[in-house]
């Protein structure tokens, strides 16, 4: 009788823990989400980069998927399926951008001041009403140097409206826009390739044309960009930060 309350003590202990155990949920496109065949695949979302540099600590669950914006991600119930989740205590990673400027579609465009800051606002309203912390973050940068050698911005209002609703609502905000553009440049327009795919043909199997994509990050890239987020989180008075492994904090990751 006494193994049986022992082992039963020990499975209540475990599922309490279970409990205790905060998730952190990711929603947002394609510079965030996780990429198939990971080991052969030499692109990589930022996202994807966390689990190395965070401890077991913490559940990650990257729910961002390639080309989604705040519209399409709603419309599809991506946004509904991660809400239901969400337990008192859990963190969301909020970054869009990228594809609510597709103005010649429809089904995912969004006017910046209008329907993106009320999607943005939605995500971040009902993460709260569900006890959750949602965290703001601006862009990752497109890697756009002119013919002078200067990075040029390619997001327009985006970012900044999303630094408004961050203002707005009390919200913690990263700014992903100004540390990748930092990076972006202290790279320069030559070395700031190997943060991205520029890949020529026959040099990697998976890619065996050879590509050239200035907006999408190799593993390389997607590493940096993962700490210098954690880096930026461990400023802020946030829970997350005793999650960061401390080897991610001590790193000097720009060039």
């Amino acid at each position: 009788m006494m193994n049986v309350i022992f082992c039963f003590l020990i499975l209540f202990s475990a599922a309490i823990s279970a409990q205790e155990q905060p998730t952190l949920y990711l929603i947002g496109d394609s510079t965030m989400s996780d990429k198939k065949d990971p080991e052969e695949n030499p692109e990589h979302g930022w996202g994807q980069m966390l689990p190395e540099l965070m401890t077991s600590g913490i559940s990650i669950e990257n729910h961002a998927v390639n080309g989604r914006s705040t519209r399409s991600f709603i419309a599809e119930g991506r946004w509904e399926d991660v809400k239901n989740k969400l337990e008192p205590g859990d963190y969301v990673f909020i970054q869009f951008g990228h594809n609510d400027q597709k103005v010649k579609d429809p089904t995912r465009y969004t006017n910046p001041f209008t329907q993106y800051r009320a999607n943005l606002e939605k995500f971040v309203e009902e993460t709260r009403e569900k006890g959750a912390t949602p965290i703001l973050l601006s862009s990752i940068v497109r890697r756009n140097f002119n013919e002078e050698g200067v990075l040029v911005d390619t997001h327009g209002e985006y970012p900044l409206v999303t630094r408004m609703v961050a203002k707005d609502l009390q919200v913690t905000f990263i700014d992903m826009q100004l540390f990748t553009e930092q990076l972006e440049i202290a790279y320069g327009p030559e070395d700031s390739k190997n943060l991205h795919l520029h890949l020529e043909p026959g040099e990697d199997p998976y890619e065996p044309e050879g590509v050239v994509d200035n907006t999408h990050l190799s593993k390389t890239g997607a590493t940096i960009v993962a700490s210098l987020l954690l880096q930026e989180i461990s400023k802020k008075d946030l829970g997350l930060k005793e999650f960061i492994k401390p080897e991610v904090l001590k790193k000097d990751l720009m060039k």
